[in-house]
């Protein structure tokens, strides 16, 4: 049976500013990235985040990023690996104790926005958050398919989740394309659905130049922030199930 993850980052608003529609977002996904108050978010988002997920019976992860709320975590920052690793670490046990107080077990930490895109290049810095996760201990690390987050999984002993992206360009090395560059989010929702069927019937993506990636992702993310996010979550779901894909968490796709 072909099982697939469709994964959404929220709790991204922070204090009076809202972002994001994560309570539609959640009928349709089965895990859910929080914030963990670095780039967005704080403990009460996180707290009510958290209590949604359980409601809507969706598994909850933690979202690390970049100590950055003015960039929102999308700025690339110069950090030594023992930094990254320490405040990965940090982010990691605020929303494993969110979940313990809910009765809830976390299922995965995904790094956010320029973390998660240094650390499928740099091989240190992937290590350094793969250690984190590692420490915590029972978690299953979510990372672009492809990139050196999977070798630094294998090398810390903890599962792997390949991420693929609903509504981001790829270039044709696997790598997305940076947001400052035209046409790297796709808001199409037609378009959308195409790629992710494909991505989960074929396990191939057209990269902006034409040419195909090969790749079988575990998890698709949805954008929560993306304008489009509630419309694109509930046609990708539909798109998915009329394919024969069952959507399903991660510790059910990779136990």
């Amino acid at each position: 049976m072909n099982v697939i993850d469709l994964n959404s980052d929220l709790g991204e608003s922070f204090g009076a500013w809202t972002m994001g529609n994560d309570s539609a977002v959640l009928r349709y996904v089965s895990s859910a990235n929080v914030a963990c108050g670095f780039h967005a978010g704080d403990p009460q988002v996180m707290l009510a985040t958290a209590r949604s997920a359980k409601a809507a019976g969706v598994a909850v992860g933690a979202h690390p990023g970049y100590p950055d709320l003015v960039g929102f975590g999308r700025r690339n920052l110069t950090v030594s690996p023992d930094e990254a690793y320490a405040f990965t670490l940090y982010q990691i046990g605020a929303m494993d104790a969110v979940c313990h107080s809910l009765g809830l077990a976390l299922q995965h930490v995904k790094p956010h926005g320029a973390l998660y895109n240094q650390a499928a290049k740099d091989p240190a810095l992937a290590r350094a958050i793969a250690r984190a996760v590692r420490d915590i201990g029972g978690l299953i690390l979510m990372g672009l398919a492809g990139s050196c987050m999977a070798a630094a999984a294998a090398e810390a002993g903890i599962p792997f989740a390949a991420e693929a992206f609903a509504d981001r360009a790829y270039r044709a090395d696997g790598t997305l394309l940076p947001r400052r560059e035209p046409g790297a989010v796709i808001h199409d929702v037609n378009e959308a659905v195409n790629r992710v069927v494909r991505m989960a019937t074929e396990g191939v993506v057209e990269a902006v130049d034409g040419s195909t990636i090969s790749f079988r992702p575990h998890s698709i993310c949805l954008h929560g922030d993306n304008a489009e996010a509630v419309e694109m979550a509930r046609e990708i779901r539909k798109g998915l199930e009329t394919s024969g894909v069952t959507i399903g968490p991660l510790k059910e796709i990779l136990r």
